[in-house]
C-alpha cells in the first residue's frame, strides 16, 4: 500500500512537472506569437508608411492605422529615424553644394533676384552661355529639416522646356514663369543676341503683354494662331541655313562649339514659346515640331511648350506647376518642391523691354566704323577648321564671311569706283585681327596700275607691314605671268599638303593639323584683284593659268588653300566659255553697287545698292541668302594702317617682310637672298642673270660646268637691259671664287657702254680680282691669245669668263683673215665657243640682234649657245635658240626672255637686275668726224 501510495505521487509529481513544461512551452509560444504578430503588423505599417511617405503618415496617420496604434506608432518612430539618418549628410552639405554650383552655372541675370538687373542692358560674352537659368527656390518637405536651395533648368544651347499647368484657365503661372525666363535671357547678352517668337493657340497677341515693346525692335514675334506652319517653316529654314554655312565647314557639331573655337557667336539664339490647349497638334505640324526639337539646340533654337504635348528624342526638361506658385521639375525631381521666383509687375516688364528695345535700334543705327569690325584682343582664333570675319554691318549687327570647307572661295564683283578696295581692305583686316599668322597666311596680288597692296609691305615713311603677307604683287598688270607663278605656287603648296595628309591617312587640312599638332599648316588666302588680265590673251599663259585656277578651286578647299577674285566683270574672259564649273566652286559672292554677273543671273540686287553697301551672299549668288550690308571706310588715315602697326609690332625681332614684286622696280642684285647665298669656292660656279617671275623671286642662274655649249648670249639692241645681264653675270660668278682663282677679260666694243663697262671692271678690281679690260683695237689680240692657250692646253689653270659687251659692234675687226695663218678673229671667237667650257673658258656676250649672233656662229649650228636672254626681240626669230620649238614672245618693256638648253623645256620671263649704280648723264655729244661715220657704218655691217 505504501509502495504504491509512492508510485502515484511520483507520477503525480511527473505530470505536475509536465504541465508545467506544457504550461511554459504554451506561454513562450503565445508570447512569440504576439511578437511576430507585433512585428508583421510593425512591418505592415512601415511598408505603408514608405508607400505614402513619412511626412503623409505623420499628417494623416488615420488613413495608415487605428488611431492609438502601438504598432504604427513603432513603425512611425523607426521610419522617422531612418529618414533623419539618410537626410543627416543632405541637410549638412547638400544646399550648400547645390547653391554654389548654381551660382558658378548661373552668373549675373541667369541666377541673381530680378531686383538686382531688370532695367538694366546685357553685356555678357555670348561665345560661352550660362549652363542654368534660374526659376525658384526648392525644398525637401519630407526632410527633418528642410534646407532651401536654388532650382534651375538648362537652355540655351543645352536643351528645351516644357511646361505643364494645373489647368489652363488660369494662364498667369505659366506665362509668368516663361516670362521670368526670358527676361534672364534678354537681359544677360547685348541687345540682339535672343530672339523671341510666341505663338499662343488661343489668343493673337495677349500673350506675355510686357514684352511687346520688343517687337518695335523686331525682337519679338507673335504669330498667328493660325499660322503656326509659317512659324515652323521660318525656324526650319534657320537651321538648314545654319547647317548649310556655319556649320558645314569642319564638322562643328552646334554653333556654340564654332563660337567656342572662333570667339564669338555670329548668330542669334531663337526661343520659340508655344501656348497650347493639351490638344495634339496635327500630324505634319507634329513632325515638323519633332524635326525643330531634334535639330534646333545646334543651331541655336529652343523651344519652350505650354501645354503642348509632345514626345521628343532629344534633351527637355520639364516643370510641372502645382498651384499657389509652386511646382516640380525634372531637374530637381518628384520629391522636391520649387517655390517660383515671383514676378515684377508688368510696368517694370514693360520699362525694361523697352530699354533693350531702344539700345537695340540705336545699335543698329550707329554708324559703324572699321573699328568694329576689330576684335578687342588680337590673334585669338583658330583656323583649323575655317576662317570668319565681319566685313560689315546689317541692321547694327555684323555680317559675317566664311572661308571654309563649304564656302571655299570668294567671287567679288563691282565696277571702277564700287569700293572692292575698301572691301578687301576690311575683310583682310578682319581676318588678320583675329588669325595669327601661324594661322592664316595671305598671298596678295593687284593687276590694275596701282599700289593699293604696297600698303601690306615696309614703306620709306611707314616700316611696318601686315605680319601675314607672305607676297605681295602690284603693278603687275603688263606681268601675267606673275598671277600664273601664283597659281603654281598654290598647286605645288596644295600637293604637298595632300601627300601629308594621305601620310597621316586624312583627306581635310583640320584632320591634318589634329594628326599633325606639331607641324605649321595655316590656311592661305590668296587675293586676286582685277584677276582677268590673267586671262586677257589667247595664249600659253592663259591656257596654263585656266588649268591650274580650276585644280586650285575645285580642290583647294579641303587643304586650306582659298581664292578670293575681284573684278569689274567676269562674263567677258573668254578663257572660262565653256567653263562653268570653275565658278560654281566660289559659293561666297560679293556683289558691290552696280556690279553684274556676279550673283545669280536673276538676282539684281546689286544694282539698286547706294555708296558704301555690298550684297554678301553664302549661296553661290541664289537671291535668297542676300545679306546687305553696309561697309565702313577702311582706307582712310587711322584705320587700316593704324591696325597694321598694332599686328606689326606683335612680331619677335628679325622678323622678315613680305616679298614685294613691283612690276615698275627691277629687282636689285645685291639685295637678292640668291646673291647674297653665293660663297666662294664652289665646284661649278653659276651666273646669275635677272630675276625669274616667280612667288619666290628666285634668280636665272646658267651653270658653268666643264661641259660643250656653257656659254650665255645676251640678244637685243636695250643697252641698259643687256649691261644689266653682263654685269651681274660678272659679280655674281665674282662672288663664287676668291681672288686669284678666276680671271675676267672685260671687252667695251661700244662707245655707248663705257660707263657701264668701267663700273662692272672697278667692282671686280675692288674685290681682289684678276680682270683685263679691252676695246676694240685690242679685242682680236685677246681672243687670239686665249684660243692659243686652247689648242696648247696651258695657262688655262683658273677659269677665265671673257665678257664681250657689244660683240657684234666688232664683227668687221674681227672678220680680218691673218695674212699669215689665214685666221680671223671671228675664227678664234668660234673656237672660243665650242672649245672653252670644256676647259673653263666661258662667253658671256651681248649682241644686239639674233642675226648677228648668228653671224658671228657663221653657218654652223647654234648648240655653242647654251643659254640666252633677249630682249626686244619677237618670239618667230628665237625658234633655232629654243631647240627649234614655237616660241610666243611678244617684246616688253624692261623684261626679257631666258632661256637655257640644259634645264629648260620652254624659256620663262626674267627681269634684268639693277646693279645699283647711277645712270650717268648723258653727254652734250661732239662733232662727229669722218672716221666716225666710217666705224658706224662697220659696226652695222655686222648684219
Amino acid at each position: 500500500m505504501g509502495k504504491r501510495n509512492e508510485r502515484r505521487s511520483r507520477v503525480e509529481a511527473a505530470f505536475e512537472r509536465l504541465r508545467s513544461s506544457v504550461g511554459t512551452a504554451l506561454g513562450a509560444a503565445e508570447n512569440e506569437h504576439d511578437r511576430v504578430v507585433a512585428e508583421c503588423a510593425q512591418q505592415e505599417y512601415a511598408l505603408r508608411i514608405a508607400q505614402q511617405g513619412v511626412a503623409a503618415a505623420e499628417r494623416e496617420p488615420d488613413e495608415i492605422a487605428p488611431p492609438g496604434d502601438p504598432h504604427f506608432a513603432a513603425a512611425l518612430r523607426e521610419a522617422q529615424r531612418v529618414r533623419e539618418e539618410i537626410f543627416a549628410e543632405w541637410s549638412a552639405q547638400g544646399p550648400d553644394q547645390l547653391t554654389a554650383l548654381v551660382a558658378d552655372a548661373a552668373p549675373g541675370t541667369a541666377g541673381r533676384p530680378w531686383p538686382e538687373w531688370l532695367g538694366q542692358i546685357g553685356a555678357q560674352d555670348a561665345t560661352t552661355p550660362p549652363g542654368l537659368w534660374r526659376i525658384g527656390t526648392a525644398t525637401f518637405p519630407d526632410s527633418p529639416n528642410p534646407q532651401p536651395f536654388p532650382a534651375a533648368v538648362p537652355l540655351l544651347d543645352e536643351s528645351h522646356l516644357r511646361i505643364t499647368t494645373a489647368t489652363r484657365k488660369d494662364p498667369e503661372p505659366a506665362e509668368a514663369l516663361v516670362q521670368n525666363l526670358l527676361l534672364r535671357m534678354l537681359s544677360h547678352f547685348p541687345p540682339g543676341m535672343v530672339r523671341i517668337h510666341v505663338w499662343d493657340v488661343a489668343q493673337l497677341t495677349g500673350t506675355l503683354p510686357g514684352l511687346h515693346p520688343l517687337a518695335r525692335a523686331g525682337l519679338l514675334t507673335a504669330h498667328d494662331p493660325t499660322r503656326l506652319d509659317e512659324m515652323l517653316e521660318s525656324l526650319s529654314d534657320h537651321i538648314r541655313r545654319i547647317h548649310n554655312t556655319a556649320l558645314a565647314d569642319g564638322g562643328h557639331p552646334s554653333l556654340r562649339s564654332l563660337a567656342a573655337e572662333n570667339g564669338h557667336r555670329s548668330e542669334p539664339w531663337r526661343i520659340a514659346v508655344l501656348f497650347g490647349n493639351n490638344e495634339p497638334l496635327r500630324d505634319e505640324q507634329h513632325h515638323q515640331l519633332l524635326r525643330i526639337a531634334r535639330n534646333g539646340p545646334a543651331c541655336g533654337v529652343v523651344l519652350i511648350l505650354v501645354d503642348l504635348p509632345l514626345s521628343v528624342n532629344s534633351a527637355i526638361e520639364s516643370i510641372t506647376l502645382l498651384g499657389e506658385n509652386r511646382a516640380r521639375t525634372s531637374m530637381t525631381g518628384e520629391h522636391a518642391v520649387v517655390q517660383l521666383d515671383d514676378s515684377p509687375s508688368r510696368a517694370e516688364v514693360t520699362r525694361a523691354c523697352a530699354a533693350i528695345a531702344e539700345a537695340f535700334l540705336a545699335r543698329r543705327a550707329r554708324v559703324r566704323t572699321f573699328q568694329d569690325l576689330v576684335p578687342s584682343e588680337f590673334w585669338t582664333h583658330r583656323s583649323a577648321s575655317g576662317l570668319q570675319a565681319p566685313v560689315g554691318f546689317s541692321e547694327g549687327e555684323p555680317v559675317w564671311v566664311t572661308l571654309g570647307d563649304s564656302s571655299p572661295h570668294t567671287l567679288i564683283g563691282g565696277p571702277s569706283g564700287s569700293g572692292k578696295t575698301n572691301f578687301l581692305y576690311g575683310m583682310l583686316g578682319g581676318l588678320a585681327a583675329r588669325y595669327s599668322p601661324d594661322e592664316l597666311e595671305l598671298y596678295l596680288l593687284d593687276f590694275k596700275e596701282g599700289v593699293s597692296f604696297a600698303q601690306f609691305t615696309p614703306g620709306r615713311r611707314d616700316p611696318s607691314w601686315l605680319p601675314h603677307a607672305q607676297l605681295v604683287g602690284v603693278n603687275v598688270n603688263t606681268d601675267r605671268e606673275f598671277g600664273l607663278a601664283l597659281l603654281r605656287f598654290l598647286s605645288d603648296e596644295m600637293r604637298r599638303r595632300a601627300e601629308a595628309a594621305k601620310k597621316h591617312e586624312v583627306t581635310k587640312l583640320e584632320e591634318l593639323r589634329a594628326e599633325d599638332p606639331t607641324g605649321r599648316w595655316p590656311r592661305i588666302v590668296a587675293v586676286i584683284d582685277e584677276f582677268q588680265y590673267l586671262f586677257a590673251e589667247r595664249d600659253p599663259v592663259t591656257a596654263q593659268a585656266t588649268a591650274l585656277l580650276e585644280d586650285v578651286a575645285r580642290r583647294g578647299r579641303s587643304q586650306g588653300i582659298h581664292l578670293v577674285l575681284a573684278s569689274q566683270d567676269v562674263s567677258g574672259i573668254e578663257a572660262f566659255w565653256g567653263k562653268p564649273a570653275i565658278f560654281e566652286q566660289f559659293i561666297l559672292r560679293i556683289a558691290l553697287p552696280k556690279a553684274r554677273r556676279v550673283l545669280a543671273e536673276q538676282n539684281q540686287a546689286a544694282l539698286e545698292l547706294p555708296r558704301w553697301h555690298a550684297v554678301v551672299n553664302h549661296e553661290s549668288g541664289v537671291k535668297h541668302g542676300n545679306v546687305i550690308a553696309r561697309i565702313p571706310d577702311a582706307t582712310a588715315r587711322g584705320t587700316f594702317d593704324a591696325l597694321q602697326e598694332k599686328l606689326w609690332r606683335r612680331l619677335p625681332p628679325g622678323a622678315r617682310p613680305p616679298r614685294l614684286f613691283d612690276g615698275s622696280n627691277l629687282p636689285v642684285l645685291s639685295a637678292l637672298d640668291d646673291y647674297a647665298r653665293l660663297r666662294a669656292p664652289v665646284s661649278t660656279p653659276k651666273a646669275l642673270l635677272g630675276q625669274i617671275i616667280d612667288v619666290n623671286g628666285t634668280a636665272a642662274a646658267v651653270r658653268l660646268a666643264r661641259s660643250p655649249g656653257r656659254n650665255i648670249a645676251v640678244i637685243g639692241s636695250v643697252r641698259r637691259d643687256a649691261t644689266s645681264v653682263l654685269g651681274a653675270a660678272a659679280l655674281s660668278l665674282a662672288r663664287q671664287h676668291v681672288p686669284g682663282d678666276i680671271k675676267f677679260t672685260v671687252a667695251g666694243l661700244l662707245d655707248d657702254v663705257d660707263h657701264d663697262v668701267r663700273a662692272v671692271v672697278e667692282a671686280l678690281r675692288g674685290h681682289g680680282h684678276d680682270v683685263d679690260l679691252v676695246g676694240l683695237d685690242d679685242i682680236e689680240g685677246a681672243l687670239a691669245e686665249v684660243a692659243a692657250k686652247i689648242d696648247q692646253r696651258t695657262g688655262l689653270d683658273v677659269p677665265h669668263v671673257l665678257v664681250l659687251y657689244a660683240a657684234d659692234a666688232a664683227q668687221t675687226t674681227l672678220e680680218r683673215k691673218d695674212p699669215t695663218t689665214r685666221t680671223s678673229g671671228l675664227d678664234h671667237l668660234r673656237k672660243i665657243l665650242k672649245q672653252g667650257p670644256e676647259l673653263r673658258v666661258h662667253v658671256v656676250g651681248w649682241w644686239r640682234s639674233v642675226q648677228r649672233v648668228k653671224n658671228t656662229l657663221s653657218m654652223g649650228p647654234v648648240d655653242d649657245i647654251g643659254a640666252w636672254v633677249a630682249f626686244d626681240v619677237h618670239g618667230q626669230e628665237l625658234s633655232q635658240f629654243a631647240a627649234g620649238q614655237m616660241v610666243s614672245w611678244s617684246p616688253r618693256e624692261r623684261r626679257g626672255l631666258f632661256f637655257d638648253r640644259a634645264v629648260h623645256s620652254r624659256p620663262e620671263v626674267v627681269l634684268p637686275f639693277d646693279l645699283g649704280g647711277p645712270e650717268p648723264a648723258p653727254a652734250v655729244p661732239a662733232q662727229r668726224s669722218a672716221p666716225d661715220l666710217r666705224h658706224e657704218i662697220r659696226e652695222e655691217a655686222g648684219d
